[in-house]
């Protein structure tokens, strides 16, 4: 069993900062991809940004520039350090993790509010 703990989530104004964290713990050999997807009230999980084991990002083009996603290896943890926030990055930001032999593991969801 894999569980997925975020932390970070909160209200901001428009323009500030917030730093998104997610750490994986259970029964986890290697972890392919980790990263964050994002929804907003009324609209579809959307991507914000992966990052492979190896460094690999891919980030969604609403972001670039303003979000960097980073991840630490040996503690399991993916970041998010989300600058020049917009209202319309309001939305509950989830990160995930695909796990090695186990499969693709949600975390619960993280508040992010952005006021204007």
């Amino acid at each position: 069993q894999v569980q997925l703990v975020e932390s970070g989530g909160g209200l901001v104004q428009a323009g500030g900062s917030l730093r998104l964290s997610c750490a994986a713990s259970g029964t986890i050999s290697s972890i392919n991809a980790m990263g964050w997807y994002r929804q907003a009230p009324g609209k579809q999980r959307e991507l914000v940004a992966t990052i492979t084991s190896n460094g690999i990002i891919n980030n969604a083009d609403s972001v670039k520039g303003r979000f960097t996603i980073s991840r630490d290896n040996a503690k399991n943890t993916v970041y998010l350090q989300m600058n020049s926030l917009k209202p319309e990055d309001t939305a509950v930001y989830y990160c995930l993790a695909q796990v090695y032999r186990l499969g693709t593991y949600w975390g619960q969801g993280t508040q992010v509010t952005v006021s204007s």
